[in-house]
């Protein structure tokens, strides 16, 4: 299996500013939450709090989302799986709930993550924050905020690997 490293520690911290600026640029702070996915979602998440922060000086909330009881291939896992409606720190309705994962590609993970947060609660607007859009959505799903665009191929690729979770800090074409 041939790897290829596409973006290294450096290039990672740039791509988390340019979505940081972005949303900063493009929505009211106040009004923001930022969801991340498990499991690299969440880190990239509190990475972009980090850089508002640093840039703003303001504190966004971040919250966390297990989206496996959502998934639409549920029946491979369970026949009788059980939904569990997610429970959030914050109260979600009314505010712009920013989902944030590390790849986008079909975008079944991103409808998973919006019907568990409509079971939840009723927010004001959701968008969407990705580090790699890699093409071939299934889903008429686009994110509002990228951090780099990859076209690949259905046969390859895309791997991030994060420091908190990885022990190294990389994006890989498989």
């Amino acid at each position: 299996m041939k790897k290829r490293i596409l973006f290294d520690e450096t290039m990672i911290s740039r791509m988390i500013t340019r979505i940081a600026n972005e949303i900063i640029e493009q929505n009211k702070l106040d009004d923001i939450v930022l969801v991340g996915i498990q499991t690299r979602g969440i880190h990239i998440a509190k990475r972009l709090k980090q850089k508002i922060k640093e840039i703003e000086n303001t504190n966004i909330p971040v919250e966390t989302l297990d989206i496996k009881f959502y998934r639409d291939d549920l029946e491979k896992i369970s026949d009788e799986p059980e939904i569990k409606v997610p429970r959030f720190k914050l109260d979600l309705t009314n505010k712009v709930v920013i989902i944030v994962d590390d790849v986008l590609y079909t975008g079944r993970t991103v409808r998973a993550a919006i019907d568990a947060i409509m079971d939840a609660s009723r927010p004001k607007a959701i968008r969407l924050a990705i580090l790699v859009d890699r093409g071939h959505r299934e889903l008429p799903i686009r994110a509002d905020h990228i951090g780099k665009n990859i076209p690949t191929s259905r046969k390859e690729n895309v791997q991030v690997h994060l420091n908190e979770v990885d022990d190294v800090e990389e994006i890989l074409l498989i």
